[in-house]
């Protein structure tokens, strides 16, 4: 069992954690740090994912980081553009040198008397049990569980004798050509694949128990487009971005506050798209507010033409059983099919599924409050980094290392070495830290831990409020306990 020992240790390769490193070498220069990673690559859900089409919803203007501006030419990238992004960026600031792959991380231990975490971790190509030590940790490893996805309990679906996929796991030699595709599900991975799928296939259908709000947007930025003519790119980056930003806020505020107006907008984007013959309502009208879910986002609005083309169709039902070669409906109706994909959702987990414990005792996340969405309440000197649910995950991420290196350099400055949030008088509620009502959000809330009532114990999905909460904030605020 081999062990070293690092200022800072960050746990994952993804977005978050190449972040991390780029302000940790910047802002905080004398910290010594090491990434590890349990894959065989830079990228995180960016090199998991590899079904057709894969593409960000967030625009690349805001998903982008503020420090490597995005030069591509769509706003909306796909899954490839974005893996070289992001593997670009680590070579270019030489953070790919610090990353241990083949690590995945089991467990994290504190403990008070030599006053640092032991990071166990379990290597993946030889099975050798590893630690690492570190003063701070720092976990980028995002929340979605990557050895499995959700399936549902569909019935009937071992009769099924076609070919059948889950999206996590899509093989690569998986070929749809001429043959009818079944997608079950309605999300914003659903409405990926069928315009993908539906260039091959015969035919591609969506088979949904319910809708999603949908919204088209122009897959290049016409602002953007337009500054480009007579203005630097570095200054085209930066408005184009604010106006994103904002833009994000007021739509999320609108669909709170006024949501009859979004859904009108947004009902009548799809009438406009697929004519007024198409039951819109049927198939593109939730019961519920727009961002009370996310809302999904089709660049070019490419689901539309797909249904629109003849190629694709939506069908709003619910599953009665599976078939030899399809399913039936509880309508009568008989879908066939001979690849079934199942896009029915993401798992959760927190920290990447490892244990935690602080002087022994196990720390239950669910029992918790999160600090400013950073950092979780009486766990010492540890940060983690959640992104935004109705905005890009890079603008909190980035805001998320500002604080962590604002507040190592004044534990440097005060001769502090450990730090950590103490709860005094703010009632926990029963919030979850992500706060929308996905069914994916909904089967983890026992896993993920709470919100508090008021600042700085509330988590805010509001960049603008963020940047007061995260950057300008005193880093002594009453509620963050430090100590030597």
């Amino acid at each position: 069992m081999s062990q070293n020992h690092f200022d800072v240790v960050i746990i994952g390769a993804g977005l978050s954690g190449i972040a991390a490193a780029y302000y940790l070498q910047t802002r905080c220069p004398n910290k010594t740090w090491t990434i590890l990673e349990a894959r065989d690559a830079i990228g995180g859900t960016w090199d998991l994912f590899r079904y057709p089409g894969i593409r960000s919803d967030s625009d690349m203007f805001t998903f982008g980081y503020s420090f490597r501006p995005w030069s591509g030419s769509r706003s909306y990238a796909g899954g490839e553009e974005i893996r070289r992004y992001l593997e670009s960026t680590a070579e270019a600031y030489g953070i790919d040198r610090a990353i241990q792959f083949h690590r995945r991380v089991e467990a994290m231990r504190w403990s008070s008397e030599p006053g640092r975490w032991t990071v166990e971790t379990r290597r993946t190509d030889t099975g050798e049990v590893e630690q690492t030590t570190g003063s701070f940790l720092w976990v980028c490893a995002g929340y979605y569980r990557y050895d499995a996805g959700y399936t549902p309990e569909l019935p009937g679906l071992d009769a099924f004798e076609g070919e059948r996929v889950h999206p996590q796991h899509w093989p690569e030699d998986l070929d749809w050509t001429g043959k009818r595709v079944l997608i079950v599900g309605s999300g914003a991975t659903a409405m990926t694949l069928v315009p993908a799928l539906a260039k091959d296939a015969a035919h591609v259908t969506m088979l949904q128990r319910t809708p999603t709000w949908v919204i088209s947007r122009p897959s290049q930025d016409p602002v953007a487009q337009h500054l480009g003519g007579w203005l630097p790119d570095a200054t085209v980056y930066e408005l184009t971005r604010w106006k994103n930003i904002l833009l994000g806020i007021y739509f999320y505020w609108a669909s709170q506050q006024r949501p009859e107006d979004v859904k009108r907008f947004l009902l009548g984007q799809i009438r406009t798209a697929l004519g007024e013959d198409f039951d819109v309502e049927r198939h593109f009208k939730p019961d519920y507010k727009p961002w009370d879910q996310r809302v999904c986002m089709v660049p070019d609005g490419d689901l539309f033409e797909a249904i629109k083309s003849g190629k694709a169709s939506v069908v709003t039902d619910t599953i009665d059983t599976f078939t030899a070669d399809g399913v039936k409906l509880r309508s009568g109706a008989h879908l066939p099919a001979d690849l079934v994909v199942t896009a029915t959702g993401l798992q959760l987990q927190w920290v990447g599924g490892a244990s935690v414990e602080v002087d022994g005792r196990p720390v239950v996340a669910a029992d918790r409050m999160m600090y400013r969405g950073v950092m979780i309440s009486d766990v010492p000197n540890a940060a983690v980094t959640i992104g935004y649910t109705n905005a890009s995950w890079t603008l909190r991420c980035e805001l998320t290392c500002e604080l962590v290196c604002r507040t190592l350099n004044h534990m440097d400055a005060h001769g502090y070495t450990r730090c950590l949030p103490r709860v005094r008088g703010a009632a926990s509620t029963e919030d979850s830290v992500i706060d929308l009502k996905a069914g994916y959000i909904r089967r983890a809330m026992g896993l993920l831990p709470k919100q508090g009532s008021r600042a700085p114990w509330r988590v805010y999905q509001n960049y603008v409020k963020d940047l007061v909460s995260l950057r300008r904030s005193a880093v002594e605020d009453g509620a963050l306990e430090f100590g030597r």
